[in-house]
């Protein structure tokens, strides 16, 4: 019994692993503005990067990672749910605070989010999605992209864009699986 479990989970997270691929490929295919990207025409996607890590953000990082609690068990996750400007609307116990880029600053964008959590996140699995908590649950249409947060390991940095791939602020939902 215990052998064929671990064979369907094993079938199942391969499906799961080609689906994904494929719909990525398909989107890509069908999305407009990247292929305006390849041709490097106007209206082209910017590229991505991160704003400069500053003495204040540091400082504020380590202190967050001097915080009481522990990082989740494996299995658990931390999430956090954001709003388009920047404020923590919900989130796990480990989530310390979100902040909003400003695009007045020279290097930064609209839409570039930084969450900061009490323990290393760097070597996790990061998701984020495009949402909203509000009554009508209707969040606007555009992207979202996740990475580890440059030179803060205990650090995410989120970028939303429209759904033409320009910088846009958006809320967004964040789940870090441990």
């Amino acid at each position: 019994m215990a052998t064929f479990l671990k064979r369907k989970a094993t079938v199942v997270a391969l499906a799961a692993l080609s689906l994904t691929l494929a719909g990525g490929g398909i989107a890509a295919a069908a999305h407009p503005a990247a292929k305006a990207a390849e041709a490097g025409q106007p209206g082209a996607r910017q590229p991505g990067h991160q704003p400069p890590v500053t003495a204040a953000e540091s400082r504020a990082a380590k202190a967050a990672l001097n915080a009481t609690l522990a990082a989740p068990t494996p299995g658990l996750v931390a999430w956090a749910v954001v709003s388009s400007n920047g404020t923590l609307l919900q989130h796990s116990a480990n989530v310390v605070s979100a902040k909003k880029f400003s695009p007045s600053v020279p290097g930064q964008f609209a839409g570039q989010y930084q969450v900061t959590l009490d323990y290393d996140v760097h070597l996790r699995a990061l998701h984020a999605t495009i949402g909203t908590n509000d009554a009508a649950n209707v969040p606007p249409g555009g992207e979202v992209s996740v990475a580890p947060r440059y030179l803060t390991p205990n650090a995410v940095f989120i970028q939303t864009r429209s759904s033409s791939g320009g910088y846009a602020d958006r809320p967004f939902h964040l789940v870090i699986a441990n």
